[in-house]
């Protein structure tokens, strides 16, 4: 996902754990007495779910209110004095959420009456609940974290929100993206001040960061206004949309107008974000210094195996596997898909040892299209084909099916030094934006043909676009159970979504089944490498020769992943963790049901209560299980 913006990481989805940041104390302190007492009055026509889901709301408005970032990710954009605001990114707002959360929480165990409501938002209930305790859990090492890294970071997560969120419709739109371009220094300072805090105490990013972060950050101010060369990669954005408002169909700006925003832009570009960008740029060149070029994994950190536990709680929602579990497990699975690969090598005719096919398929050329734009389109046109293939099969495998669009398309080039191969990126509520599949098409030798249906299946359909459509498009759940993001669900249901082809009758083409297994076992690999880097010490060298050796991904591709694992611990693992829960969960499910068993119902069950932890998702699962066979 940017999930995945969230981050990636992320985006909008952070506010939605209720710990959104604020500026405005008095916001921060809702009157506890006086909107129980609204709540209460509301109840005399209401049950007490939907007294619940009422104060819910509230609740998530109130941090909504708190997040002028997550209103762009969600489309809300009318509001123009939040729409030229960020959030505040400051440990005191961080905090102040936190406690905020505590109380909500409290609030609702003295207010409602757990064992009044329905099953569904009893789920709500102790989603709210698993939210607040990881929370509270996750702030114990929130000085742990890499703020800037190759990967994400305010330096690049800013500018893409206003180059790829910010609409301008209007000049008031206009207005606020001179705004948060003015806003953007003050920000990006906080952000580097705690990243300074937190190099002096030892928490320093991995070497091989600092290269792509300088380069990425100096590209940002490379060009006009910065230098004489052609547009920056802001200014060329704002104008262009500027430029759009000149043809709009009702209130087209005048030329006049046009000019006077462009000045006002490149005013706030070289005075605000030119300054603030290089001074970035020296503290990350001084940081490069300190890392002294260690690309340990996070045991080399002040408390690094607790901050490493904490990661691994935190991403797979599960408390039951310690590192060495997780390690030994992806061990297991790796053994277990070469087997199946051998199958699919004696059934193409290849004669040789399993790595000695893995090299065949890095090298020969009739698995990558050529480095060219016609290469390109053709690899979106095909991907966007198989799409296309699942959306006809999806009525015989599922319940609820997305209503929200979905496209496939080629990362922008402001961002495709930083990108990954490929990620989701949610549409908006209003649906005015379509969901969209990403593919990084810089270089088509980082993505070999073979491996096209899987990634297409996992992006796309039926992975991460059912998973966060279907969850975005929820009637009568709570809106904070609809937006929070857990990558153990996430990831989980997006690598089950690709073997869950396989059951829908795809991948009958020898080798896109063996790109399935291909990916299935890099996310094997994962559970070894993740654990092996950080609970294990091995060195970025042995990680990258294990992979190597297990799997037949790129050189390139396996650097950048081994990198990505080193400053976002615990993440890779998500994947196949949840992958395997929900697996479990099915052939338990198949297994107790028998003809009984209903694909779409356990879909249903997985894909339409959000984002939920999985120990709360095996009980939805048997309890589902239960009913069923109660019926009979």
């Amino acid at each position: 996902m940017s999930f995945k913006a969230l981050l990636a990481g992320v985006s909008a989805i952070a506010l939605l754990t209720a710990c959104s940041p604020s500026s405005d104390q008095a916001a921060i302190e809702p009157a506890p007495q006086n909107e129980m007492e609204t709540v209460a009055v509301a109840a005399v026509e209401q049950t007490e779910s939907e007294r619940l889901n009422a104060w819910f709301q509230t609740e998530f408005e109130a941090e909504l209110a708190l997040s002028p970032v997550s209103q762009t990710y969600l489309g809300m954009i009318d509001d123009l004095d939040a729409y030229g605001r960020w959030d505040d990114n400051s440990e005191q707002a961080f905090r102040d959420g936190l406690n905020r959360e505590a109380a909500r929480i409290r609030r609702m165990n003295d207010n409602f009456d757990f064992d009044a409501l329905t099953d569904e938002a009893q789920v709500s209930w102790r989603f709210a609940e698993f939210i607040a305790a990881n929370n509270a859990q996750q702030a114990e090492f929130w000085d742990h974290g890499y703020i800037f890294t190759q990967f994400f970071g305010p330096h690049t997560n800013m500018p893409s929100l206003l180059i790829g969120q910010h609409r301008v419709d209007t000049i008031g739109h206009a207005e606020a993206y001179i705004s948060r371009l003015n806003g953007m220094a003050a920000n990006l300072r906080v952000s580097t001040a705690q990243a300074e805090e937190r190099a002096q105490a030892g928490v320093v990013a991995p070497a091989f960061a600092f290269p792509v972060i300088i380069s990425t950050t100096r590209g940002m101010i490379t060009g006009a206004p910065f230098d004489d060369g052609e547009a920056s990669p802001l200014l060329s954005d704002f104008t262009a949309k500027v430029d759009a408002l000149l043809e709009a169909e009702e209130n087209p700006i005048t030329p006049e107008q046009r000019d006077d925003l462009i000045a006002r832009a490149t005013t706030a570009l070289t005075e605000q974000v030119g300054p603030a960008f290089n001074e970035l740029i020296d503290t990350m060149e001084r940081h490069a210094e300190m890392a002294d070029g260690n690309t340990d994994g996070v045991w080399t950190l002040p408390e690094g195996p607790a901050f490493y536990e904490s990661q691994l709680v935190n991403y797979t929602t599960r408390t039951d596997m310690t590192a060495e579990q997780i390690h030994q497990t992806g061990l297991d699975e790796v053994a277990r898909i070469h087997d199946e690969m051998r199958v699919i090598m004696a059934t193409v005719g290849f004669e040789g040892t399993l790595p000695e096919f893995f090299e065949h398929l890095r090298t020969d050329e009739q698995f990558f299209y050529p480095n060219t734009d016609e290469g390109r389109q053709r690899y979106i046109d095909e991907a966007t084909a198989m799409i296309d293939e699942v959306m006809v099969s999806a009525p015989d495998f599922f319940g609820a099916l997305p209503t929200g669009a979905m496209e496939v398309r080629a990362v922008e080039d402001y961002r495709i030094e930083t990108a990954t191969g490929a990620f989701y990126e949610q549409g908006s509520l209003d649906g005015t934006r379509p969901g969209a599949y990403y593919v990084n098409l810089s270089d088509m030798a980082e993505l070999p043909v073979y491996q096209m249906q899987t990634l297409a299946f996992h992006e796309g359909a039926p992975g991460h676009h059912f998973q966060i459509a279907l969850t975005q498009e929820l009637e009568g759940t709570p809106m904070f159970q609809r937006f929070t993001w857990y990558s153990a669900y996430g990831e989980g249901w997006a690598l089950y979504a690709e073997a869950l082809g396989k059951d829908m009758g795809f991948f009958t083409d020898p080798y896109q089944d063996f790109g399935r297994l291909s990916y299935e076992v890099f996310r094997a690999g994962r559970l070894v490498v993740d654990t092996g880097i950080h609970a294990m010490r091995w060195s970025e060298e042995e990680a990258a020769a294990y992979m190597t050796a297990n799997t037949p991904m790129t050189p390139g591709d396996i650097e950048a992943e081994i990198r990505r694992y080193i400053v976002w611990p615990g993440q890779a693992v998500s994947y196949k963790v949840g992958m395997l829960t929900i697996l479990d969960l099915r052939n338990r499910a198949m297994a107790e049901l028998g003809d009984d068993f209903d694909w779409g119902e356990f879909h249903d069950v997985v894909l339409t209560n959000g984002s939920i932890p999985l120990t709360l998702m095996e009980e939805l699962v048997m309890n589902w299980v239960a009913e069923k066979q109660a019926t009979e």
